[in-house]
């Protein structure tokens, strides 16, 4: 079971969160790796839904700058500025922020020209600290939604109990 991807494309997303935060707990029993947690998840959950990007972001100065981590897709921006985009605003803001269509938020940040929605993350680590972002890019506009955001916020909620 842990040597397999899951696609739960057509599955209600209640039931499709819970059976990828089940199926990623099993792949990392006994990890206590971040970067390789972050691997894995971004893996995961890029295949389980087919997604444009999927991946971390992860704190490099607090409260100054998120630096690319694991992820699948093309390429993603190097660095974001805390503060910046959706990620950078996430990271400021400490919640997880929906965007229904890239083009309508302001200061948007662009790394592939055919992300149309967004969702990003905090992924916060035993101390209580921000570590990361979790974002993940559609190619669709009003792919994310609140199932979204609970189901993925459940998922990070692993660095905050299981992480080093």
């Amino acid at each position: 079971m842990a040597e397999e991807t899951l696609d739960l494309r057509g599955i209600p997303k209640p039931d499709a969160y819970l059976q990828l935060d089940e199926h990623i707990r099993a792949v990392l029993t006994d990890v206590r790796d971040d970067v390789a947690a972050m691997a894995t998840m971004s893996a995961l959950i890029h295949h389980a839904f087919g997604h444009l990007w999927t991946g971390f972001y992860r704190v490099v100065e607090t409260d100054v700058l998120l630096r690319v981590g694991p992820y699948q897709g093309t390429l993603g921006c190097l660095e974001i500025r805390i503060g910046r985009g959706v990620c950078g605003t996430a990271a400021a803001e400490r919640r997880t922020v929906v965007v229904p269509d890239v083009l309508a938020f302001p200061g948007h940040i662009t790394c592939d020209a055919r992300s149309r929605s967004e969702i990003v993350v905090p992924v916060t680590g035993r101390s209580g600290a921000l570590i990361a972002v979790l974002d993940i890019d559609s190619d669709q506009v009003a792919t994310f939604d609140d199932e979204d955001r609970r189901g993925l916020e459940r998922i990070v909620h692993w660095f905050e109990t299981e992480s080093e």
